[in-house]
């Protein structure tokens, strides 16, 4: 009986145990930077020791060792702030929800690494119990600069994904996440009487017509076969409807799929909001807050994990490509990586949503494509 086989079988006897464990997760969520509670709950499961605490509320767990360069298995730890709607029976009930499929995640991971203790696995297999995911303070740059992908050989994820049809595994070599980035353009002009346009450098009008322009940066500075993301979804200006305001500021996030594309990115915003506003007699200044880079699947982990989902008679693709972004990403500088998404079609409510609720079955799947992707890193070739 192969590897995959033998884990596989393995796992199908931890599924219930599994799913047990993420309705508890599930009901009783935490908060970014405040994952302790979710921490050691998983960690009692996985039954490996308390492992090394990284980025302040997250777990390093030696799951199986024997020699260097080891695997790691990535599940996320936060929930988001939301008052759940979903109808379960074990929702939560404190005004914070697992509705990005975190709760999953953590339950495979724990079947995984549980009925991988009683293998023969050719490279040491650690668990890595990431926190911060969903907060602006990124868990994973964390981890990184605190040494915890060090020697490592691989980084493996799995995340449910709504834009898939119910059962579909997403394997895709290259850039499968966007490069995310914040702006805030702060235009200044000089306010006055509503009733004397004439007097005034109007900072609305100018801020307007950049967010125009903002909003059609992907038609003519990236190419359009791989594209770009630029929204302006936050507008402030003004104190009553009868004044032109000194000062109008717009927001929002642009998102890349490639790094030059980024960079470039970066530099048409600043040069339309500077000159649209100089046409206006207005000033702009334009503030980047950097975010996670492009999240980009290693060629190899893709296409070898492709073939043994095949073989595990799940259905494939290798052309699934999100403009969402994940901190996962910021591992792809210090080790080759792999995020797999399991599609679970609309019917589960959109991520995010405080409908959200993926079957249970989904645990089992989420946890094969986990195995797949430590065994695609192990393959020579």
């Amino acid at each position: 009986m192969s590897l995959v086989d033998q884990w596989r079988d393995g796992v199908r006897r931890e599924v219930d145990a599994a799913v047990e464990l993420r309705h508890r997760l599930h009901a009783s969520p935490d908060l970014s930077g405040r994952e302790e509670a979710t921490a050691a709950v998983v960690v009692e499961a996985l039954g490996r020791g308390p492992g090394r605490v990284v980025a302040s509320t997250g777990r390093l767990v030696p799951v199986v060792d024997g020699g260097e360069r080891p695997v790691v298995l990535r599940t996320e730890l936060d929930a988001l702030p939301i008052n759940e709607r979903s109808g379960a029976p074990w929702a939560s009930g404190n005004g914070s929800m697992h509705a990005c499929g975190h709760d999953v995640h953590m339950a495979a991971l724990v079947a995984v690494c549980r009925a991988a203790v009683a293998l023969d696995l050719p490279a040491p297999l650690v668990a890595l119990l990431q926190p911060r995911e969903e907060g602006v303070d990124s868990g994973a740059m964390d981890v990184v600069e605190e040494g915890g992908v060090q020697g490592v050989d691989a980084v493996v994820a799995a995340h449910v994904q709504p834009q898939l049809a119910p059962g579909v595994v997403a394997v895709t070599p290259g850039p499968v996440n966007a490069s995310i980035d914040e702006f805030v353009v702060t235009v200044r002009g000089q306010g006055g009487h509503s009733g004397y346009p004439h007097t005034v450098t109007d900072s609305v009008l100018a801020l307007s017509n950049i967010v125009v322009a903002l909003q059609q940066l992907g038609a003519r500075r990236v190419d359009p076969v791989v594209g770009i993301a630029c929204m302006v979804n936050q507008l402030r200006a003004g104190t009553a409807n009868n004044v032109v305001p000194d000062v109008a500021k717009g927001s929002g996030t642009v998102r890349t799929m490639r790094d030059d594309d980024r960079q470039r990115a970066q530099t048409a915003i600043r040069d339309i909001a500077h000159h649209i506003a100089l046409a206006h007699g207005c000033t702009a200044d334009v503030d980047i807050i950097p975010g996670e880079p492009p999240l980009v699947n290693d060629s190899h982990l893709a296409t070898r994990a492709h073939v043994l989902l095949e073989e595990m008679d799940h259905p494939v693709t290798a052309d699934f490509r999100s403009f969402g972004s994940d901190d996962f990403a910021t591992y792809g500088a210090h080790a080759r990586t792999l995020m797999a998404f399991v599609g679970t079609g609309d019917a589960a409510g959109g991520l995010h949503d405080a409908t959200f609720l993926p079957d249970d079955s989904y645990v089992a799947l989420v946890a094969d494509a986990l195995v797949a992707g430590y065994c695609a890193a192990v393959a020579a070739g």
